[in-house]
């Protein structure tokens, strides 16, 4: 039996951090409000949060990791001891961070440091370096498993430890998306839209078509089939095997920036690969049908990233997603029977039909998906409910007015 490793799954909400403890991941990170690499985005916590997040994982035996790895000016300083002050009254388990400041006031106060990815540590002297401050270091992205390995070695080799007096884990991204620059360090958002990608601003200007213009005689000529600067998602499930090889401790999973159907099935997939593997029960067959599970949540394409030797990125031949199943928005919960456990919903948008796949998202259901068996109105038993009808059906959980319901449908449809 192979060692087991921690799989942490993003969430980017309440409705995520449930969709990852349900998919079984043992550690969850998170932003709160600015200073972190996805600030941008709609799905951030609170600094009020930060109690009933660490509350919600304890609970569950999750660890909690506040992401805190944004670029830092002196304007930020009173924020981030501010924020790092309330992560330790709150007991987070660790934060990630990439600045000295950060990082410096984190361990002045007793709380455990995760070095970034964006400080792109590639080597075992780096790793040495930060074991100061630091018991787990994030990778450059850009290393081979070999490269990988080498560094995991030499920690076993010169018993290279950190603050806690563990031996320093080494973690690694295993599956999401990529950015086109050294371990995410971009400047294309900030010279194009002074928006900096460093302070977790990008507008992701990289995803986009592009035209070529020859500066002499003046011809265009626009890229077609490929986004020349936007590269397929990372997918490690077919060799997930020779990665825990490598002496990686923490699989990490991109996205939380995403929905908690993709972080459940994700971290799912990835809880199971990692189990069998430990079990020795792991093949390629089961890999690629968990990779195939994953494609029907947002995916850019799969590839295996640099981690097999490869030198430069696979780019993605469309602007948005390639999920083979695509969630189309019905209605949002209305009210919940608990004796007969029946959920009841409000219709906004199409129809649902008895026998309809189904996602219900929420922030205290997270993502459950199941097949509508009997479907009923205000009419009784029906076939269909319609825009404007409100309709129920059997569901295990409580339902409030926050939580929304989808019909999951093939691309194709």
């Amino acid at each position: 039996m192979k060692r087991k490793v921690e799989i942490m799954a993003p969430a980017g909400g309440f409705d995520s951090l449930l969709a990852a403890i349900q998919g079984g991941a043992n550690s969850v990170y998170f932003g709160v409000d600015q200073l972190n690499m996805r600030a941008r985005a709609t799905m951030n916590f609170t600094m009020d949060d930060l109690p009933e997040v660490v509350a919600i994982c304890a609970k569950n035996g999750v660890r909690s990791y506040l992401t805190l790895n944004t670029i830092i000016y002196d304007h930020d300083l009173s924020v981030v001891k501010t924020l790092v002050n309330k992560a330790k009254e709150a007991s987070i388990s660790a934060i990630i961070a990439s600045d000295q400041a950060v990082i410096a006031y984190a361990r002045s106060v007793g709380v455990e440091v995760h070095i970034s990815t964006q400080l792109n540590v590639s080597n075992i002297e780096t790793v040495k370096f930060y074991s100061i401050f630091a018991d787990t270091i994030v990778l450059a992205r850009e290393l081979s498993l070999t490269q990988v390995k080498k560094i995991t070695d030499a920690i076993q080799h010169e018993q290279i430890k950190g603050p806690s007096g563990r031996l320093v884990e080494i973690e690694i991204f295993v599956h999401g998306a990529l950015c086109m620059a050294v371990s995410g360090k971009c400047y294309l958002s900030l010279h194009s839209h002074n928006a900096s990608a460093n302070r977790g601003a990008c507008v992701q200007n990289c995803r986009r078509t592009y035209t070529v213009i020859d500066n002499e005689e003046g011809h265009e000529m626009r890229i077609e089939n490929e986004y020349i600067m936007s590269s397929k998602d990372l997918c490690t499930i077919d060799f997930l095997d020779e990665v825990i090889d490598a002496g990686v401790a923490v699989l990490k999973i991109e996205g939380r920036g995403k929905g908690p159907d993709y972080v459940k099935t994700v971290t799912r997939c990835y809880r199971a690969a990692a189990d069998a593997i430990s079990e020795d029960t792991y093949t390629i067959e089961k890999a690629l049908l968990w990779k195939e599970e994953m494609e029907n949540v947002f995916n850019r394409g799969f590839w295996s990233g640099y981690y097999l030797g490869q030198k430069l990125g696979e780019w993605t031949d469309t602007s948005g997603s390639k999920a083979k199943v695509k969630k189309v928005y019905i209605g949002r919960g209305n009210n919940y029977f608990k004796k007969i456990g029946v959920a009841e919903f409000l219709v906004e948008t199409h129809t649902l039909k008895k026998g309809d796949k189904v996602l219900v998202t929420g922030p205290t259901t997270g993502a459950i998906e199941l097949t509508v068996e009997e479907l009923h109105t205000a009419h009784g038993p029906v076939e269909e409910a319609k825009k404007g009808e409100k309709c129920a059906f059997k569901f295990d959980l409580p339902v409030r007015k926050s939580d929304k319901l989808y019909k999951l449908v093939s691309e194709s449809e």
